[in-house]
């Protein structure tokens, strides 16, 4: 096993159906630009209430990728 150096980076990401979507939507957007992501952790889960119901969940997560 090779030694690494990660990088990481901390984004936000929300979906009005679940947690996991708004994770995914999260590392969906970064993948676009950022490669060898490796790793995540949830840092926060919130959700925003209307009328007494979950009417979209914000999670932020810190993401970890190798460096070239």
């Amino acid at each position: 096993m090779s030694n690494h150096v990660y990088k990481t980076l901390e984004l936000t990401g929300s979906s009005p159906i679940s947690i996991e979507e708004a994770v995914q939507t999260a590392l969906s957007k970064a993948h676009e630009t950022i490669r060898n992501i490796q790793w995540f952790s949830l840092i926060e889960t919130r959700g925003h209430v209307v009328e007494g119901k979950v009417a979209h969940w914000q999670v932020t997560l810190k993401l970890g990728f190798t460096l070239e």
